[in-house]
């Protein structure tokens, strides 16, 4: 008796390499199961890191004595010893908080062995939060980054930001998967799209960053800490499992890391370690990097849907109605 393997079903209106409006909307139904109470869809996406959830409240602002029909529960209780004089607390209301998304789609995000492609599931996981950003007030902005331009999407809010910003990835990913002739090694550095970043994200911003992090180097060290000391920050990275030489597939192929281009054999665990180590290196420095400026790192696979991985086993999969 022969064990199958169970293949996870591709999300509605998917095929896996190409994106379409109709599969990156549906995520507008899907972002009520986020607002508060629910649990941060952080700390579901990575279980080790448990991001505190932001929330509309009230911001300190000063302290100035007591005055008839002041709360009392505001009452600043150390002024009021040290000054022997009854002061109170005030606040001003919480403002709303842009949410910048930089999207990196070059070459090597338009890779997947299973399921999908890197940059479509890249694509799912900032449509989902461009509809949380709104369902929560703020204004949703993007920049999207495939190696040779930049195209960025002001912060905007209501229903308009969202769809600038899924409409922006739609016509970029088109325009990468069908120009066949477009040479895969970056010509413009990832620096310049956290530059380009730094320019356009307002003070204040939640910064998240969906990328696998290739481009990235050392040197962007600066440029991110200089973003990290008005926004708060967030890395998602989007990996495939044949980059940790995970696969079924026993063959040989013809493959190419925009440098070289070899035959593969992976039938052979020489192949799929060697794959792995590389994988590994990546992650080690990864983390270190992460490590050094505090900035929280997520992973995301492309060879399971967005919401499963959330937590919402069979959410989106079944058959196109």
């Amino acid at each position: 008796m022969t064990t199958q393997t169970t293949i996870p079903a591709l999300p509605l209106h998917s095929d896996g390499v190409n994106l379409c409006l109709a599969e990156l909307l549906q995520y507008k139904n899907q972002s009520v199961r986020w607002l508060p109470p629910a649990q941060s869809v952080w700390s579901q996406l990575n279980g080790q890191h448990q991001s505190r959830r932001k929330g509309r409240g009230m911001n300190f602002s000063e302290v100035r004595p007591y005055q008839p029909g002041d709360d009392i529960r505001a009452i600043d209780w150390r002024v009021t010893a040290r000054t022997g004089k009854t002061h109170t607390k005030l606040f001003t209301e919480e403002r709303e908080q842009p949410v910048m998304l930089l999207i990196d789609l070059n070459a090597s995000m338009c890779f997947g062995s299973q399921l999908m492609l890197k940059s479509v599931q890249a694509a799912h996981f900032a449509s989902l939060l461009s509809w949380l950003a709104i369902s929560e007030k703020d204004r949703i902005g993007a920049i999207i980054y495939d190696g040779h331009t930049l195209v960025d999407c002001k912060p905007t809010g209501r229903q308009q930001g969202p769809l600038n910003v899924i409409n922006a990835m739609i016509a970029a990913h088109q325009a990468i998967t069908n120009n066949e002739q477009a040479s895969p090694v970056a010509s413009l550095p990832f620096a310049d799209a956290l530059k380009h970043l730094h320019h356009l994200c307002p003070k204040g911003s939640e910064i998240v960053i969906l990328s696998d992090f290739y481009q990235l180097n050392d040197a962007d060290q600066r440029r991110l800490s200089q973003l990290r000391q008005h926004n708060r920050i967030q890395f998602v990275q989007v990996y495939d499992p044949l980059e940790q030489g995970q696969t079924t597939f026993k063959g040989v192929e013809y493959v190419t890391d925009n440098e070289q281009a070899t035959w593969l054999d992976f039938s052979s665990s020489r192949t799929r370690d060697g794959l792995n180590q590389q994988y590994q290196s990546h992650q080690q420095f990864l983390h270190a990097f992460c490590k050094r400026l505090a900035i929280p790192l997520h992973s995301l696979s492309a060879a399971q849907p967005l919401m499963q991985q959330l937590g919402f086993a069979g959410a989106q999969g079944g058959t196109h109605g």
